[in-house]
């Protein structure tokens, strides 16, 4: 096979905070394109400075495993100082897979995709927010028990357990205190979906600007209370079934949901939306991953792949780094000097065309 010259750079973080991206999973994704492209790298980005060596070196494509850094000492997850990779790689026309800042900051900010969702008209369950160090009475409970309590921005399912539905005023607190203190996160607190959870994969299509959207129902073991839930507990052991959607029906209300929801959030190329239905059988967004796990065998991303469209994890993958070099960055246009130890880039602004969805 005559490989593309081509170099790709594999980026996550060693902190575990930081990155959506296991190692395992990153070492599965390099030894697949390394067939395709002459140059594939795994490359850590902990800091500022990894972070501009990266730029100094210019791949022709980043594969992003990760979101952002924390530019302070402090290494704050809260912090303002946060440098998006996405927006830092825009800057410097550097091609890179998947969503842009804009995407990226919704979807790691559960309540403000679920406001984008309503804003959108889509249907989400109702909910609120309760800030650290807010205090909270029962009065201020506007919603019906039984209550969803998870925090409003950690990924993997971290803070899901088998406290995380609340029956009573107590039980929420209870909940809400442990999200702040082991945590240090706020508490999105959402009307409880009691019904079946689907996992849905959206993934571009190379030749057309169509896109391909493949539910699957995820299937979690009931837990000491009865609920089936995918906490962290169940993630991490991957002791959820999951079953291809047969039911026309139900499945077209999903997948035009989830693909209504991608766009509502600005999200391109790919990602994952999760969906469970309500108590009357209607789907309702729960949150989206824009940089869903990717790992062979493990993540319902190609799990929803494989099982939809018989697309295999090679094809999968080639298909994600397609659309990014699809996408047409020109970087003569542009002029790159030092100032002050980082790249400083002057442009004009090109204008965004829209994309066209023909069909699900």
């Amino acid at each position: 096979m005559l490989k593309q010259n081509k170099r790709i750079e594999i980026v996550r973080s060693n902190r575990i905070c930081l990155s959506s991206m296991s190692q395992k999973s990153a070492e599965g994704i390099c030894e697949i394109l390394s067939r395709h492209y002459t140059k594939v790298v795994i490359t850590t980005v902990d800091n500022r400075l990894d972070l501009d060596k990266l730029v100094a070196r210019r791949p022709d494509l980043v594969f992003l495993g990760m979101n952002f850094i924390i530019d302070d000492e402090l290494f704050d997850l809260r912090s303002a100082n946060k440098i998006w990779l996405s927006q830092y790689l825009d800057d410097y026309k550097i091609r890179y897979t998947g969503s842009d800042q804009t995407a990226h900051k919704l979807e790691l900010n559960k309540h403000l995709a679920k406001r984008q969702i309503l804003n959108s008209g889509l249907n989400t369950s109702p909910f609120y927010v309760i800030y650290q160090g807010n205090s909270q009475n029962i009065l201020d409970v506007e919603l019906e028990f039984p209550l969803f309590v998870k925090p409003t921005d950690r990924g993997a399912s971290l803070g899901i357990d088998n406290k995380s539905v609340v029956h009573d005023f107590d039980q929420l607190s209870i909940k809400v205190d442990s999200i702040a203190s082991e945590l240090s996160a706020d508490s999105l607190i959402e009307e409880y979906l009691p019904g079946r959870e689907f996992s849905v994969a959206v993934l571009g299509n190379e030749y057309s600007n169509d896109f391909s959207v493949m539910p699957i129902e995820l299937v979690a073991p009931k837990n000491k209370n009865g609920d089936r839930l995918l906490s962290q507990e169940v993630k991490s052991a991957d002791s959820e079934h999951f079953i291809k959607v047969t039911d026309l029906a139900l499945k077209a209300r999903i997948c035009v949901l989830a693909i209504n929801a991608f766009h509502a959030l600005g999200a391109r190329d790919y990602g994952r939306i999760d969906i469970r239905l309500d108590r009357h059988g209607i789907p309702q967004f729960l949150e989206a991953n824009l940089i869903p796990s990717l790992l062979a065998g493990y993540g319902n991303f190609p799990k929803a792949c494989l099982l939809n469209k018989n697309l295999s994890y090679q094809s999968m993958l080639i298909r994600i780094v397609y659309l990014a070099f699809a996408r047409n960055y020109d970087a003569s246009e542009y002029i790159i000097t030092e100032e002050k130890s980082r790249p400083t880039l002057f442009s004009k602004p090109k204008s965004q065309i829209p994309l066209v969805i023909k069909s699900i």
